[in-house]
Parts: C-alpha cells; sequence; structure tokens
C-alpha cells in the first residue's frame, strides 16, 4: 500500500525549504539546472550515544520520488511569491521548466533495516543538479526521524531481551505524520505491536491494546470494572490493576480470573502503569502463581525506555511484556538525528567525475569527496568493518587498508580473503525509472534483526560503546587529503587563514 497516495493524495514538491526553490531558480537562471552532479545524505554520530544506528524511512523515500512533480496548484502557489519590487520572484519560463519537469535521478540505498554508522552514505543520489537539490530537504526529514525512532525501538528492544514490546505512543507523539512515522520505524527496529489503528492498517502493524483507568473509574467499584470487560472481551483480558491500590487491583484481577475459567476462558494478564515496577512486578507474580494463573502475562507501562527496562531487568523485575509510548515515538533524549546531504562530485565537461569538498574548522564536517560508495565485511557471521571507496576503484586483493575519516592515525588492515563482503549501496532508481522491489515491513524487521545480531555486543551497550570501525579506503583517504590542502594553500594564497 503506496504511502503517500493514502495520506496525501497530491503533490509534496513544496515540501521543502524556501532556499531549496531559489537556489534551483539560480541554477536555471545560470545554466546549471541540467548539470550532473552526486550528493550523499549521511549523518556524523549515532544518536543517544549509542554505539549503531538502524536505518529507516526508505519506503517512504521511495514514494516521494514517485510521486515527485509540480503541480498547477503548486505553481500558482509560486507565482504569488514577489521580489522586493514586487514583481514576481520566478519567472514564467522558469515555472513552465518545474511544471515539465520529470524525475530522472540515479538513486542508491542501504536497505531499510541495515545498521549504519557516520560517514557512510545512506542514499546517494546522481542525476541534474537542480533535481537533486530539490530532494534534498524531504529526504532528510523522512530519513532523519524514522531513522532516529527505529534506532530508539531498537535499543529497548535489546534492553528487554526479546520480551513482547508494545508501542502506544500516538498520544504523545508530534503530530498525525510523526505518530505514523513512529509506528512505522518503531516495528522496524523491533515493537511487537502498535495502539495505533491508522498505522496498524496501512502498514500491516499488528495492534493491541486493554483499557484505560476511565474504564475503571466508571464503574462504581474496579471489581465491577474487571467483571465487565471480561464480559465483553473475555478472549482478550488484560486488566490494569493501578487505578486505585495495586495489590488490592491483582486480587480482583484474579477473582474475575477464576470466574473466566469457570466460562472456559483464561485471563491473559494484568497491566502495571505506576510505582514501583519491580516490586508490584513481583509481587504480582507471587499472587498470580499462588491463584493457579501461572501463564498469566504482567505488563508494565509508564514512561519506560531502554535504560529503565534494563534497570528493570538487572533488578530481575517479574515483568513479561513491555508498553513503551512517550520516550519511543518522541525519541525522547534525542530530538534529531541531524543527518546531513552534501555535493560530493560534479561531472565536468570531459565527462569526468570532478570531487567536491566542503572545508571545515572542524574535521567531523568535512565531507567525504567523489562518486562513492560503501562495503561491509564480515568474519564469522559478524560484521567487522565498512569501507567507504570510489565506485568503480579496484580493490586490492591482497588486502585493504581502511582509515578513520576523523583520525588518520586509526588505520585497520582487511584482508579480503578472510572476510565475506556486502555492497551496501542498492539501486533503487536509475534515470527515474523504480529498479527495487520494496520488501514488506516484516521482512525489512527480520532484515534489522539479523543486522543487530550481527554486531558484536561491544558494539550495543548503552554506556561507552565499542566504536564500530568505518574507514576510507587509501586512496580515497589520499585525495580527500590532497583536496584538503589544496583548499587551505588557496585560502592562505588569498589572504585567509
Amino acid at each position: 500500500m503506496r504511502i503517500t497516495k493514502d495520506l496525501y493524495r497530491g503533490s509534496l514538491a513544496l515540501l521543502t525549504d524556501f532556499y531549496q526553490l531559489t537556489m534551483a531558480y539560480g541554477y536555471w537562471k545560470s545554466g546549471k539546472a541540467e548539470q550532473e552532479v552526486v550528493f550523499n545524505l549521511f549523518f556524523r554520530k549515532h544518536p543517544f550515544h549509542g554505539g549503531f544506528t538502524l536505518a529507516a524511512g526508505l519506503e517512504y523515500v521511495v514514494d516521494y520520488c514517485r510521486n515527485f512533480r509540480f503541480t498547477k496548484d503548486d505553481l500558482e502557489y509560486l507565482r504569488t511569491m514577489k521580489g522586493k519590487e514586487g514583481e514576481q520572484l520566478f519567472e514564467e519560463e522558469f515555472l513552465k521548466y518545474l511544471e515539465q519537469m520529470k524525475f530522472s535521478c540515479d538513486v542508491d540505498a542501504v536497505e531499510e533495516g541495515t545498521a549504519v554508522f557516520p560517514n557512510m552514505p545512506l542514499i546517494r543520489v546522481k542525476g541534474p543538479l537542480i533535481q537533486c537539490q530539490l530532494l534534498e530537504t524531504p529526504f532528510l526529514n523522512i530519513t532523519n526521524f524514522q531513522t532516529l525512532i527505529a534506532t530508539k525501538a531498537a535499543r529497548i528492544n535489546l534492553a528487554a531481551h526479546g520480551e513482547p514490546i508494545l508501542e502506544f505512543g500516538l498520544r504523545r507523539a508530534q503530530g498525525i505524520d510523526g505518530a505514523l512515522a513512529a509506528s512505522r520505524a518503531s516495528y522496524l527496529g523491533g515493537c511487537s505491536s502498535t495502539s495505533n489503528v491508522l498505522a496498524g492498517k496501512l502498514f500491516g502493524i499488528p495492534v493491541s491494546g486493554t483499557h484505560a483507568h476511565s474504564w475503571i473509574m466508571s464503574f462504581e467499584t474496579e471489581l465491577k470494572a474487571f467483571e465487565a470487560y471480561a464480559e465483553v472481551f473475555p478472549d482478550h483480558c488484560i486488566f490494569l490493576v493501578d487505578t486505585y491500590d495495586t495489590i488490592n487491583g491483582i486480587r480482583n484481577a484474579i477473582k474475575v480470573g477464576k470466574i473466566l475459567r469457570e466460562k472456559g476462558k483464561e485471563m491473559i494478564g494484568i497491566r502495571i502503569d505506576s510505582g514501583d515496577l519491580a516490586y508490584f512486578s513481583n509481587q504480582a507474580r507471587i499472587m498470580l502463581d499462588e491463584a493457579g494463573f501461572p501463564d498469566a502475562k504482567v505488563v508494565a507501562s509508564g514512561d519506560l525506555d531502554e535504560y529503565l527496562i534494563d534497570s528493570l531487568e538487572g533488578q530481575e523485575a517479574s515483568i513479561d511484556i513491555w508498553g513503551v509510548g512517550t520516550k519511543l515515538v518522541t525519541a525522547f533524549d534525542q530530538p534529531a538525528l541531524g543527518a546531513v546531504y552534501k555535493l560530493s562530485a560534479v561531472r565536468n565537461e570531459n565527462g569526468e567525475w570532478e570531487p567536491k569538498l566542503k572545508l571545515s574548522e572542524q574535521s567531523l564536517k568535512i565531507n567525504i569527496p567523489g562518486y562513492h560508495t560503501v562495503k561491509r565485511y564480515y568474519s564469522k557471521g559478524k560484521a567487522v568493518a565498512d569501507m567507504i571507496y570510489l565506485e568503480g576503484a579496484k580493490i586490492n586483493p591482497r588486502g585493504v587498508v581502511i582509515i578513520d575519516p576523523n583520525d588518520q592515525t586509526k588505520r585497520k588492515r582487511l584482508m579480503p580473503e578472510f572476510y565475506q563482503e556486502e555492497n551496501l549501496l542498492i539501486p533503487i532508481f536509475r534515470k527515474g525509472k523504480m529498479v527495487y522491489k520494496l520488501p514488506d515491513l516484516e521482512k525489512i524487521k527480520e532484515r534489522a534483526n539479523k543486522q543487530i545480531e550481527a554486531l558484536d555486543k561491544t558494539h550495543k551497550r548503552f554506556v561507552n560503546p565499542h566504536i564500530y570501525p568505518v574507514g576510507l579506503e587509501e586512496n580515497l583517504h589520499h585525495l580527500r587529503m590532497d583536496l584538503v590542502m589544496k583548499a587551505k594553500k588557496f585560502d592562505e594564497e588569498n589572504g585567509k587563514s
């Protein structure tokens, strides 16, 4: 089911920053609109101080590209924009150009559910300069958010050691679009179900839920509330027990559980939403077992995240299922991923790729130039390193050295005969035509699980994770350093320091 078709039913070409349009106009005016270029989308630091990131959002990117066009309504709006003297900002010939423009780029990307690392391209776009530029803002908008949430979900899943996680953050999410994207990314990253019914419809995610405190409060007593719920949903009873007194709530749940059993039904379990979750879950387990309900589940919720879940696991809390909302769908402790989209190469008049470098006082912000790609090396099923290298470069079969982009003293030799290789950038579009078959969400979720399993446990710890090696192939490293030195020399010769 296509996402933008169902949610938006129209063009999203104006979902962009104003300066993208002014640059596009400038490219057109200066005759550069059709110049072939390469842009890369990447990030510089892992979110949540973690050791890995999980790529997400590609299906949205694909939908955006397939529907990319400027409609008559879009152009009418652009006609209303005025310059300082009150003149029409964008001349009619440019608007006509936009109206006739058809998406014609090559897009390569890492598949959703792939573990990714700083500096490596998540998406590579090659095509006319004007089109590549106009894709920047929507690509970042989509990829930044969904990748952030998928990563948070994966971390929560690690903390829960595979126990089911129910995502129910809809009411706390950042608007309708944010809620839907968050539900999808959360499922991709490891959640078992969502409370978001529309996300269930659009993405095929299992939906789940119990009842709220208001259900209990609407009845004369808690016991009557449980009895009424059991009458309506005898096969789906998870009772929220902490509205008044948690221990007494567990007793009432057990009473109704026995009534259900007399009718040939079984209570699924109880939910605790507040208080000392370790203490109350252990008390609930004892009470449920003694009452003859050893299979009843204890569900915990209430501002949970990976750190609290990890702590509760360490305290041997008797929790079987985790309900996570606010701190997942809002990526509570990390407001943005911070991915960027940078020009890395331009096709010159001789038809050759001319690498482009953005210089900065911060080495972290010096981009990787050239038309490059990325390869992952595995040993015995474990990911050991990623190599960024120029597309088409000949890789020495006797071994390669990769060099950390931010610290050239950090190097790692890779001997290909000892490793298995995977090319991470997959063709998605060629000259505007889709060449990639989108997997369903279950396949993406499966890939995410396998990718995280392939990482060493040291990369997955929450505090001071070991840095996974990602480096530039030697020739690319030398090219980058040569361009840096040339740029610095140019600045010095022109009186800059």
